[in-house]
C-alpha cells in the first residue's frame, strides 16, 4: 500500500459515491450514501475514544464506505454482496490479502444476526447503528419506516411503528463501552420519548418504568429544544400540514378571483366598446365635440383591457433543472414549469430527494409558496391598476361629455 491513507480514502469515497447514484435505487430512502457517511464518520469518532491505530482505522473506515453496497440488488445477503464488492475492489489500491479479509470480516459483522467476534468487528458493528443515539434519530427512523414501505409494501400505523422501534431499541446493545459512552445515554432519552409517544398513541399500553438517563441540566434542555424540532420527522404535526395545505388553498383561490376579476374587465370593456364606438364615429364628421370625449372613452378602455390581460397573462419558465440544481437543493419540483422539460428518469429521481429529505421537501414547499405569493402580488398590482384607469378614466369621459353637450 504506497499511497497515503487520505488519498486511498478519497479514492474509495469516490468510487462509491458514484456506485450509490448508479446502483442503489431511490427507493432505499435510509440506505443511502447519507446513512454510509454519517457510519464513516461514526467509525472515526468511536476509534478515537478506542485508540485504534491508523492502519486498523483505514481499514475500519473502508469498510464503512462498503458495508451497505450490496443493497443494490436488495436488503437480502446484502453484507455478502458487500464484502464481495470490497474484494473486487481493494486489489487494485494495493491492499494485501490480510487487509482484504480484515474488511470483508468486518462488513459481515454488521449483520445483526451475527455476534461480532473481536473490537473491530464491534466498532464498525456498532458505527452502523450510532444513530440509535444521535440527535438525528428521529430523523433516521422516519426514513426506515418510508423504505419499508417503498421496498416491501409493510405500511405500518402509528402506534404498530412506535412498538416495533421500541422492540428494536429494547434488544438492542452496543458492543463497545466507547459507543455506550458516546451513544447510549441519547438512545436511553429515545427510548424513553418512544414510551411517552407510545402512550399518546395507544393509550392502554401500560410501558415498563425504565430508569432515567443520567443528564446535565443542560443538556436536558438542549435536548428538549432537538426533541421538538426532530420530531416532526417521526410524527409531523398536524398544525405544520394544516398550515401548509390552508396557505397553498388560499393561494389558490386568491389567484383564482384575480382571474375573475381580469375577466370581468376584460368583458366589460369590450361591451363598451363595441356598443359606443359604432354610435359615435358617424357623429365625428357633423358634430366635431364628440371626438376628444370619444377618444378619451377609447383610451380608457383600451388601457383597462392591456392591463387585464397582463394580469392574466402567462409566464414562461425555462421548464428544466439539472441532478445538479436538485443535489444542491436548488430546485422546486413542485410547479411543472419548473420540470416540463426534464426526462420522467430525471424528474423521477428529483422527487424521490425531495420525499427522502425533509428540509428539501418544506424548502420547497415554502418556496412553492413564496413564488405564489410573487405572482399573486403582480396579478393584483395590475389589476388595481386596471381597476383605477376604468374608474377615473370613466368619470373624465363622462366629465368631457358633459363639457362637449354644453358647449
Amino acid at each position: 500500500m504506497s499511497s497515503r491513507p487520505e488519498d486511498i480514502l478519497d479514492r474509495v469515497s469516490l468510487h462509491q459515491e458514484a456506485f450509490f447514484r448508479e446502483h442503489i435505487k431511490d427507493e432505499y430512502v435510509f440506505h443511502e450514501i447519507q446513512h454510509t457517511r454519517q457510519v464513516v464518520e461514526a467509525v472515526e469518532e468511536l476509534c478515537e475514544r478506542m485508540d485504534i491505530t491508523e492502519e486498523k482505522r483505514l481499514l475500519l473506515k473502508i469498510a464503512a464506505w462498503f458495508h451497505d453496497a450490496g443493497y443494490d440488488q436488495g436488503p437480502e445477503g446484502h453484507e455478502q454482496r458487500s464484502a464481495a464488492y470490497a474484494r473486487e475492489f481493494l486489489p487494485g489500491a494495493g491492499f494485501s490479502e490480510g487487509d482484504i479479509a480484515f474488511v470483508e470480516r468486518c462488513i459481515l459483522a454488521t449483520n445483526t444476526d451475527t455476534t461480532p467476534e473481536n473490537e473491530y468487528e464491534m466498532l464498525l458493528r456498532d458505527a452502523d447503528l450510532s444513530h440509535l443515539g444521535k440527535a438525528n434519530y428521529w430523523e433516521r427512523c422516519s426514513r426506515i419506516r418510508q423504505e419499508l414501505a417503498l421496498t416491501r409494501n409493510t405500511i405500518m400505523s402509528e402506534a404498530e411503528w412506535v412498538a416495533f422501534e421500541i422492540d428494536f431499541l429494547t434488544r438492542h446493545s452496543y458492543f463497545t463501552e466507547a459507543a455506550r459512552e458516546l451513544y447510549g445515554e441519547g438512545k436511553a432519552r429515545h427510548l424513553q420519548q418512544l414510551f411517552k409517544h407510545r402512550r399518546r398513541v395507544s393509550p392502554e399500553a401500560a410501558p415498563p418504568v425504565l430508569p432515567k438517563a443520567k443528564k446535565k441540566k443542560k443538556k436536558k434542555k438542549d435536548w428538549k429544544a432537538s426533541f421538538k424540532s426532530n420530531d416532526l420527522d417521526f410524527n409531523l404535526g398536524r398544525g405544520v400540514e394544516t398550515m401548509y395545505r390552508t396557505t397553498y388553498r388560499t393561494h389558490v383561490n386568491l389567484s383564482a378571483i384575480a382571474d375573475n376579476k381580469a375577466n370581468i374587465m376584460l368583458s366589460m370593456n369590450a361591451i363598451v366598446l363595441s356598443i359606443a364606438l359604432p354610435q359615435l364615429l358617424p357623429r365625428f364628421g357633423s358634430d366635431p365635440r364628440f371626438i376628444i370625449p370619444s377618444l378619451l372613452l377609447l383610451l380608457t378602455c383600451i388601457t383597462a383591457i392591456i392591463l387585464a390581460t397582463m394580469a392574466t397573462k402567462p409566464k414562461i419558465t425555462q421548464g428544466l433543472f439539472t441532478r445538479e440544481d436538485i443535489e444542491k437543493r436548488r430546485a422546486n419540483l413542485l410547479f411543472f414549469g419548473n420540470f416540463y422539460k426534464m426526462k420522467l428518469e430525471d424528474f423521477h429521481w428529483g422527487m424521490m430527494e425531495l420525499i427522502r429529505d425533509k428540509d428539501f421537501l418544506y424548502s420547497s414547499m415554502t418556496k412553492d409558496i413564496y413564488f405564489l405569493g410573487v405572482v399573486l402580488a403582480k396579478k393584483f398590482r395590475y389589476l388595481s391598476y386596471c381597476y383605477s384607469v376604468f374608474m377615473y378614466g370613466m368619470i373624465a369621459t363622462v366629465l368631457a361629455f358633459a363639457i362637449a353637450f354644453l358647449i
